[in-house]
């Protein structure tokens, strides 16, 4: 059972890798994959009944981040539609290459961090697609959005779903973690970001206003209501987490929910037909639904990976024969390029006792750089890569080829930056 579900997810990966050259779309190949290694799973399996609970129990917590992702992506559609971004994109004025990625990555690092990386991605996409006219270009940003989303959230507690398990697990503190893995996140983001710069030339095109842009029946007040409103929200959710201690997903449907009212009120004297294309609903319609399914497909997939211990397994195998942190822990993060680090880092929670391992010490610290950055590695290795992956059909291999090999520079350079400044100078 245990081969048979393996070998059905090597095969769907590789259906999602090469999605373009086999002609079918990545979200039916990972759909499939997760429905299939399921029904192995509980066919093959002795208890039906506990399988079918775990499965239960998987997608209760899949559903959240599926919720949330909906959510996020309505409320930054939303303010699309208002030309909320205006706010942001006229005060970008550079068009040369170098500055602009530049600007792009060191906000997306610093509001991961105040977000979490699956929202910052999103709103980024959005961003660049006002920014930037020439798909090729874009994507080159998008990628490097992906690298400093992933590494502005690994060094905060609410940055990254990870980061956020150790926190909420006592494994960590939170001003440790902002402290400890400030500089090996920003030397994640730096390293690749030199190296693009010295490659980069020339200017970006602007996108070309359109008519209907021109004619948008919004006011200046109205787009800055829903921006602000909008960029609120999704920064009230980790606030509202704490608060209530409720998932994330509930914060981003409160926030959906007071635009919503807040969007009806402001163009309730407008004609229908305006007030249609800036409403919530009209929203709702525009976000993408391929790559919810896609997402879902992935999560659910390695889902049952995690439900019958293969995960486990696989974390218990690499500490009994390797032993060493500094080359387990890495290796953690390179998998999770593979597999979703969620699991992983709990098998890790699971496998190492905080009696051993006291609260802010070495392993957790390292664990939650490693499992936080090295997602970047691959496109589907991390939910902001997923997200991008989806909103823009970034195709798996032109990222591989293209992004793949600063993500890994990037990612030995923070590892490496961490374990000397723990070894050398004791931070």
């Amino acid at each position: 059972m245990i081969t048979l579900m393996i070998i059905l997810f090597v095969i769907g990966y590789a259906a999602i890798a090469f999605e373009h050259p086999i002609k079918i779309n990545k979200s039916a190949s990972a759909l499939l994959t997760g429905v299939l290694c399921w029904t192995v799973y509980i066919m093959m399996g002795e208890d039906k009944h506990i399988i079918s609970e775990q499965l239960t129990e998987h997608l209760g917590e899949l559903s959240g981040i599926l919720f949330f992702l909906m959510g996020a992506m309505t409320i930054v559609e939303l303010i699309d539609a208002h030309d909320g971004f205006d706010v942001i994109t006229s005060r970008i004025k550079t068009t040369d290459k170098r500055k602009l990625l530049w600007i792009i990555c060191l906000i997306t690092f610093f509001l991961s961090a105040v977000l979490d990386n699956l929202t910052t991605a999103i709103v980024m996409v959005s961003l660049l697609r006002k920014l930037i006219d020439k798909k090729e270009d874009r994507l080159l940003f998008i990628g490097m959005v992906v690298i400093a989303a992933n590494a502005g959230g690994a060094w905060s507690p609410i940055g990254d779903v990870t980061t956020t398990m150790l926190w909420i697990g006592g494994q960590v503190t939170a001003q440790n973690i902002m402290l400890k893995l400030f500089i090996p996140s920003i030397v994640c983001l730096i390293v690749p970001l030199l190296i693009l710069s010295i490659k980069l030339k020339g200017k970006v095109s602007r996108p070309e206003i359109t008519e209907t842009a021109i004619v948008n029946p919004t006011s200046q007040f109205e787009r800055n209501v829903v921006f602000f409103l909008g960029i609120g929200a999704l920064v009230f959710v980790p606030v509202f987490k704490t608060i209530t201690h409720l998932p994330p997903f509930m914060g981003v449907l409160f926030g959906l929910g007071i635009l919503w009212v807040v969007t009806e009120i402001i163009h309730s004297q407008k004609d229908d037909e305006d007030k249609d294309t800036l409403s919530v609903v009209h929203a709702l319609r525009k976000i993408d639904v391929p790559s919810i399914l896609f997402f879902l497909g992935i999560l659910i997939a390695i889902s049952s990976l995690q439900a019958t211990g293969i995960l486990a397994s696989l974390a218990h195998y690499m500490n009994d024969t390797i032993g060493d942190l500094n080359i387990i822990v890495p290796a953690i993060g390179l998998l999770s390029a593979i597999v979703d680090n969620v699991p992983l880092v709990a098998a890790s929670i699971g496998m190492y006792d905080l009696a051993a391992y006291p609260t802010d010490s070495y392993l957790w610290e390292f664990l939650a750089y490693c499992a936080g950055t090295g997602g970047s590695i691959l496109i589907i290795g991390s939910a902001a890569g997923v997200a991008a992956m989806g909103m823009e059909k970034i195709d798996f291999i032109w990222y591989l080829k293209k992004i793949a090999w600063l993500a890994v520079l990037g990612y030995a350079a923070g590892a490496i930056c961490y374990i000397g400044l723990e070894y050398f100078f004791h931070l």
